[in-house]
């Protein structure tokens, strides 16, 4: 265990060097290995792990970012946001509130929470400061809204966690849908709450009649028949997880094409992106491998399931401080790095001691949620500074707040509760 502490303040003393944490990850676990066991052993399990970025289960990964760039392109944000804002925009926080729904439906397209929040934040954040929104609850809004991205299925970080874990990806997506509704109603109960007690955050929008609600929700039929087609067509058997990720992005392709908002121009900068968050993605894979490798040549997970037997604590509590641990490690990393980096060490423990490995995936994506957008380096929070300079970044701080109160409310009720998870994989016999 001795050697595994090393290793993982090693990696720390890189990244506060300002080293890329794909990079921090490799060398860390490349000097580890080759200390424990020898250089070109080191240089062996490098060399297996970058050939192994190439095998057929990681092309979801890709299909899904190239997907999400395509529905991105094709406007969709902004139709989901207004069927949302016709409904409810007329009540106090109501823009708020519709914002969080049309993250919702955006992140069930698109399976990114950083594009999500980026998105959003262009579509929403003009109609509410329009309506004399408050920046700071607006923000916090968009980037609480923002992580349903990677919780509502398809999910990239699930897609990840089931190959790493050898789960099932159409379990790990079904077990998404039900605390991703939970998620909802949350956040918006927690904007209700904030409106509340001081009505100045979210004045009423203009109501809208039945009419503008039945255009607004004709807008929005080809998010609704590209969510059934991938997600049923996964669930019935019809397509693998690749496959439905090569559907969906050929239905968002279409989709953008049929609507006028893909020349050959924009096709360029769409594949390029997505090429260059792939690489990105894969990047973080690679190290990770690497550093996971060195990790198990340590006996970390082992030693912790001797250390939990010895010590005799009740499971329940085990799970508590792992998620606990989870939360502060997302002070600190992004969310993609803290799931590679630790499923690895605590993934057999939770097996060893009886819990279901969906759930724990389930559970696993909202404490990275919670991290996301939490001080001092929730990554949504970074994204809407980015998007929207003129908003301070303690003033985001403030705004996420009572959302973050929501994600603990939430995740207590999944660990007491795993029925929430579980019932719609056990439902579809996944």
């Amino acid at each position: 265990m001795t050697e595994a502490l090393a290793g993982f303040l090693g990696m720390f003393v890189l990244m506060a060097l300002r080293v890329p944490i794909a990079f921090a990850m490799a060398l860390a676990g490349f000097v580890g290995i080759g200390l424990m066991r020898s250089w070109p052993a080191a240089l062996s399990s490098t060399a297996t792990e970058i050939l192994d970025i190439a095998k057929y289960t990681l092309s979801v990964v890709p299909l899904f970012v190239l997907m999400g760039n395509f529905v991105t392109r094709a406007g969709m944000s902004g139709q989901l946001y207004r069927a949302a804002y016709t409904f409810i925009g007329h009540r106090r926080g109501g823009l708020a509130m519709s914002t969080i729904l049309a993250c919702a439906g955006f992140g069930a397209i698109c399976g990114s929470s950083i594009a999500t929040t980026a998105t959003m934040a262009r579509v929403a954040m003009p109609e509410m400061r329009r309506f004399g929104y408050r920046d700071s609850f607006a923000a916090g809004a968009i980037a609480a809204g923002g992580t349903l991205g990677i919780l509502i299925p398809p999910s990239v970080i699930m897609v990840i966690y089931g190959i790493m874990t050898e789960q099932s990806i159409g379990a790990l997506f079904a077990a998404g849908v039900g605390p991703g509704l939970v998620a909802v109603a949350l956040y918006m109960l927690a904007a209700h709450i904030s409106v509340r007690r001081d009505p100045s955050l979210g004045p009423p929008g203009e109501r809208t009649g039945w009419r503008e609600r039945l255009a607004a929700m004709r807008d929005i039929w080809t998010v609704a028949l590209l969510f059934a087609l991938v997600l049923g067509g996964l669930y019935g058997g019809w397509f693998t997880p690749t496959e439905a990720a090569g559907v969906g992005a050929a239905g968002g392709f279409l989709v953008a094409l049929g609507r006028g908002q893909l020349d050959l121009p924009s096709l360029g900068r769409v594949l390029a992106d997505s090429a260059r968050t792939t690489a990105m993605l894969f990047a973080v894979v690679i190290g990770a491998s690497i550093f996971g490798n060195f990790v198990n040549f340590t006996a970390l997970p082992s030693d912790l399931q001797t250390l939990v037997t010895t010590i005799d604590v009740p499971p329940v509590l085990v799970i508590a401080l792992i998620c606990v641990i989870y939360i502060v490690l997302g002070t600190a990393m992004e969310s993609l790095s803290m799931i590679l980096l630790t499923v690895p060490v605590f993934f057999p423990l939770v097996q060893a001691l009886g819990f279901d490995p969906i759930w724990f995936g389930i559970l696993v994506v909202c404490v990275v949620e919670i991290g996301m957008i939490s001080p001092p380096v929730g990554m949504n929070i970074f994204v809407l500074r980015s998007v929207l300079p003129d908003v301070e970044t303690g003033m985001i701080w403030r705004g996420v707040m009572p959302f973050i109160v929501a994600d603990v409310v939430r995740l207590a009720l999944l660990i007491a509760f795993p029925i929430v998870s579980l019932w719609l994989p056990r439902t579809l016999g996944l």
